[in-house]
């Protein structure tokens, strides 16, 4: 046994009873602490669960004064609401977003010019927009996503006074409508899908430029130049694949992936192939094929029998293609076609795999007429 080792007390007395503070002094902490996390919930925690659940803000209605509001052909609701409270017709986009999805009207929000009050009730603005009696208030041109230039001038003849000879004239004619030196002097891409109003200080020239000049609001906004960068592409080759995926794909989820598919056969040395670009010099309408003949032209936008990209934009894309362009989905896909029974987008990494869809699509369109 190992000796005991006691401490030194003298005889006859008793050590002096130990101070207890230690547990006072825990629940003094305990206690401010407590206090702490009830004025947080005070003055933190509950407002802002408060404002999480609460109704949006909202204007009683009916509104006052005028405000022009423009609806671009594509724009999502929650654009329309942001548009709609920065523009002060309704008091936050969360009430236009909510009172739309309870109207199944709002499917029905036309592309338009659009005249409406001010500080109107969140409901009421959507039932307004909903109503196609409302509808192109003032005169406007509306250009659709994808839009070629032939159609573009074919549109504004239509909808105004100005001549195909004067819009052609100035389209010849680049530094007069300020088309950025990326185009090299050929418009097609860079005249912007939206909807325009027509006043009676509009001109050909002051419309095309504001077509041009909303292209590169766009890009900027997009931050396209460092983007693009990012990618190993140019500004103008972005916008070259974003108007490839305005006629290659058929639905909006499925621009992501024809892009990745672009970028996968140029990265592996194979020619493109896209109908959509042979299409654009023959001016091959009504269907998504391509004769062999068409096939044979040795444009330079014919990317069966050239490599890589066509030179320039096909036609003027969207706000939506841009950003697929931008950021492609990941995947090793290196063949589509548009599978229009399901309303999709058949994807195959193989040509064996991609000939079975090929022929479904065949045997689909022999019976059908929207390919």
């Amino acid at each position: 046994m190992t000796e005991s080792v006691l401490p030194d007390i003298e005889p006859g007395r008793r050590r002096a009873p130990k101070r207890r503070s230690g547990g006072l002094r825990i629940l003094l902490v305990f206690a401010v602490f407590a206090a702490a996390l009830a004025l947080a919930f005070v003055y933190v925690v509950r407002p802002a669960w408060d404002r999480l659940f609460a109704d949006p803000e909202d204007y009683p209605g009916p509104g006052k004064g005028e405000v022009t509001v423009v609806i671009d052909p594509g724009q999502s609701v929650q654009s329309m609401g942001e548009e709609l409270e920065e523009l002060d017709v309704v008091a936050s986009s969360e009430a236009f977003v909510d009172a739309a999805k309870a109207n199944a009207d709002s499917q029905r929000i036309q592309a338009a010019t659009y005249t409406m009050r001010k500080q109107m009730k969140a409901s009421d603005a959507v039932a307004y927009l909903a109503d196609p009696a409302n509808a192109g208030a003032g005169n406007t041109v509306t250009i659709p996503e994808g839009a070629r230039v032939r159609d573009v001038v074919a549109t504004i003849v239509e909808k105004t006074d100005f001549t195909k000879p004067q819009l052609t004239k100035l389209l010849a004619s680049p530094s007069t409508i300020g088309l950025p030196a990326e185009a090299a002097g050929n418009p097609e891409g860079y005249l912007y899908p939206a909807t325009y109003e027509i006043t009676d200080s509009t001109t050909p020239k002051s419309l095309l430029s504001q077509m041009v000049a909303k292209t590169a609001a766009v890009e900027k906004d997009l931050g396209i130049a460092g983007r693009a960068k990012q990618l190993g592409l140019t500004p103008h080759e972005v916008i070259t694949v974003a108007s490839i995926l305005e006629y290659e794909a058929n639905r909006e989820p499925d621009y992501p992936k024809v892009a990745r598919v672009i970028y996968n056969r140029l990265d592996d040395g194979m020619r493109l192939q896209l109908d959509s670009t042979v299409s654009y010099v023959s001016k091959r309408k009504g269907d998504v094929w391509t004769t062999a003949e068409e096939r044979q032209d040795d444009s330079l936008y014919n990317t069966y029998q050239h490599e890589g990209l066509p030179p320039g934009p096909i036609g003027s894309p969207g706000q939506a293609t841009i950003e697929a362009a931008l950021r492609p989905a990941d995947g090793p896909w290196l063949y589509f076609v548009p599978d229009y029974e399901n309303d999709t987008t058949v994807f195959s990494t193989t040509l064996a795999e991609h000939n079975v869809a090929v022929e479904r699509l065949r045997e689909y369109c022999r019976t059908h007429d929207e390919c």
